[in-house]
């Protein structure tokens, strides 16, 4: 299981995460911010769960180049 999680209220909007993961993140046409697909909002992290470990390296490649370090990624 991959647990992507994203504060997206510190956001703010350099698309690098879009960059280095397309497939899981996106950019907000209305507020300019990253979302993250597929997620469930609990009190502004959004969180991913995917039980395919083949976004993990993508994912955390977006959570490197987060100049805010608001993405977390863990395996289990």
């Amino acid at each position: 299981m991959v647990i992507v999680t994203l504060q997206r209220n510190k956001c703010i909007g350099c698309n690098y995460c879009v960059e280095m993961a397309p497939g899981q993140f996106q950019m907000s046409k209305k507020d300019g911010k990253t979302v993250l697909l597929k997620a469930v909002d609990t009190k502004g992290f959004h969180t991913l769960k995917s039980p395919d470990h083949t976004i993990a390296e993508n994912c955390e490649l977006a959570a490197k180049a987060c100049p805010v370090n608001i993405i977390t990624v863990k395996e289990i």
